[in-house]
Order: C-alpha cells, then sequence, then structure tokens
C-alpha cells in the first residue's frame, strides 16, 4: 500500500518514481494483490514479459538499489593506494566484493591477503555495506 501511495504521489507531480527501471510496470504486484483480496483467478497477462522488459531488467546491475559511498584509504606501506580512493556502489555489495574488487585493482595474486577495516575494526567479509552503514558508521 505504501508503494502505491508513494507511486501516486510522483506521478501527480509528473516525476519518475525513484527506484523505478524504465518501462516497468506492476503486473506481477497487481497479480499479487488481486491473490491477497481473495480473487483466486490468475491474470494470465501478469507473468508474461516482453524480451525488451527482460533485458532492461537485466542490464540494472545494482543501479537502483540503495547506494554508498566508499573511501578507500591504504594503512599499508607494501601496498600503493588506489588512483580513485572514492567509490559508490550497491548497499548489498559486501565486503567480500570491495575485497575482490580492490584485490583486482592492485594486481595481488589474491584477496585473501586485504584486510578492510572500519574504525579501526576488521570487518567480517559476508557483512553487506548496508550493515556496516548502520553498525560500525551510524554515529558519523
Amino acid at each position: 500500500a505504501e508503494m502505491k501511495k508513494q507511486r501516486e504521489f510522483y506521478h501527480k507531480l509528473g516525476m519518475e518514481v525513484p527506484g523505478d527501471i524504465k518501462g516497468e510496470t506492476c503486473s506481477t504486484k497487481q497479480h499479487l494483490d488481486s491473490h491477497r483480496n481473495g480473487e483466486t483467478k490468475p491474470d494470465e497477462n501478469a507473468y508474461k514479459e516482453t524480451s525488451e522488459e527482460k533485458q532492461e531488467e537485466d542490464n540494472d546491475y545494482h543501479r537502483s538499489d540503495e547506494q554508498v559511498s566508499i573511501c578507500l584509504e591504504c594503512n599499508s606501506s607494501k601496498l600503493r593506494g588506489l588512483k580513485r580512493k572514492w567509490i559508490r556502489c550497491s548497499a548489498q555489495a559486501t565486503v567480500l566484493h570491495l575485497k575482490k574488487f580492490i584485490a583486482k585493482k592492485l594486481n595481488l595474486s589474491s584477496f585473501n591477503e586485504l584486510d578492510i577495516l572500519c574504525n579501526e575494526e576488521i570487518l567480517g567479509k559476508d557483512h553487506t555495506l548496508k550493515f556496516v552503514v548502520v553498525t560500525r558508521w551510524r554515529f558519523k
């Protein structure tokens, strides 16, 4: 219901709904809502998706996800710093994704050689960046 209100609000203002992919439709959501309201007749068009819509969805690369900006600073004298120390990526990315990215940029043989710290605390490889922001960075 909240998403529907948000869409109506942005449509009244004539603006694009944030996070929507151009050409995205809510047919699946409408299909699910009809089942919640006790209607049992399935909508035949609910799951039909054109190849163009599917291709747009596949090419999103998490751009519509919540984004976080990160400053990467090297504390080791053995490693050189990155050319660009700021990156912006999906909040759903994990610390392991960051380690692999940095290892690739620095031409390291293994990402296991790296530790990523936030406030002098080593981060777990399975932590999402959203989790790190909420738990380690909340007062910054």
